[in-house]
């Protein structure tokens, strides 16, 4: 009855629209079900809605999404199994499973490697003791075979690669660092306490990083901070602090757009993002959203718009908002059930 439900509601929103060359993947983690979304500049409709989950009596918990560089696939986190979490493979032309891998407690953000070879999978275990080492979890793609459960912090949640393969960085939640994995040896290097004061200044604050995201050319990072409420802006190559800038209250996710001039951080205890411009490192625009809880982050392949999913308040749906960034002003919106959170661009088949 939950997921025929949810899947009603979401039909009932669809509209005609034409192909726009991608779909947007978003994630509900209260329903088990990704929505397919189509925009057509003006308009998003809902193009197709794919249950997901293996236990029809409860709720399985996706969270994530991300696609295959090559448009072939697209994967997603299952938070909840029998006894631990699981990662999914789905083909992007039928929306089918492909294979399934076994992964810890609570999986919450996929990093894939820029050749897609390799996910590396951070397992918050949001409901576990604290202080305590969880792992992220390293899968070969093809197979969907793990490779290894890296110990790696307290609360890992956001992990991205670099563009060039070699590097993929996590966010500890508890631990208060960032983790730089080498793709080669599948260890950690080094680690940055993103608590502890710089060369370039103390914050004044713990941080609680939710999110990292690397610059298109490798040389930052950008951290979002939960409890500091900010941006840090951090130097890739020696892990030190370049800037720490003001955000909206409980900052949580972090993505620069693809041509390097944006950074968007969503707001998630003050309804609104962040559009900071990349080359000043200063908020230029603080722009509305139209639920109370931003979470996720995808920009359209032209980078024309910024597309932000917003989780559910009991029962009122969440929605997907899109952001003109040649305006810096919301432009349109469409609510979807069942707390959303994961979001991504697919080619479309």
């Amino acid at each position: 009855m939950r997921l025929s439900v949810a899947l009603a509601v979401v039909a009932g929103l669809a509209a005609s629209s034409p192909p726009s060359g991608y779909r947007i993947l978003v994630a509900s983690e209260s329903g088990d079900i990704v929505t397919q979304l189509t925009w057509d500049g003006s308009a998003l409709a809902v193009a197709k809605v794919v249950p997901v989950g293996i236990m029809p009596a409860d709720i399985d918990g996706p969270h994530n999404v991300a696609a295959a560089p090559d448009g072939s696939a697209w994967y997603v986190t299952i938070a909840h199994g029998t006894p631990y979490g699981s990662l999914w493979k789905m083909s992007a032309g039928s929306d089918t499973l492909l294979g399934r891998a076994q992964v810890e407690m609570f999986p919450t953000t996929i990093g894939l490697t820029p050749d897609g070879a390799l996910a590396f999978v951070a397992n918050s275990d949001f409901h576990g003791d604290h202080p305590r080492v969880n792992v992220v979890t390293i899968v070969q793609t093809a197979s969907m075979t793990p490779l290894t459960n890296l110990p790696a912090c307290d609360m890992p949640h956001g992990v991205k690669a670099n563009h060039a393969g070699t590097l993929v960085y996590v966010s500890c939640m508890n631990s208060d660092e960032i983790l730089e994995i080498d793709r080669q040896s599948l260890r950690i290097r080094r680690r940055h306490k993103t608590a502890e004061g710089t060369s370039s200044g103390p914050p004044q604050h713990d941080c609680m990083p939710t999110f990292v995201s690397v610059s298109p050319d490798d040389r930052r990072l950008y951290v979002a901070c939960n409890h500091g409420n900010t941006l840090q802006v951090l130097d890739a190559g020696s892990l030190e602090l370049v800037k720490e800038i003001p955000a909206g209250a409980g900052a949580y996710n972090v993505e620069p757009s693809a041509d390097g001039r944006w950074i968007i951080v969503t707001n998630k205890k003050a309804q609104s993002v962040s559009l900071v411009d990349a080359q000043t490192l200063t908020e230029v625009a603080k722009i509305p959203t139209t639920k109370p809880l931003p979470h996720g982050v995808a920009y359209s392949p032209d980078g024309r718009w910024a597309f932000i999913s917003q989780e559910s308040v009991g029962i009122d749906p969440g929605a997907v908002d899109v952001i003109d960034l040649t305006t810096r002003a919301r432009v349109a919106s469409i609510p979807i059930p069942r707390q959303p959170t994961g979001i991504t661009i697919l080619r479309a088949p």
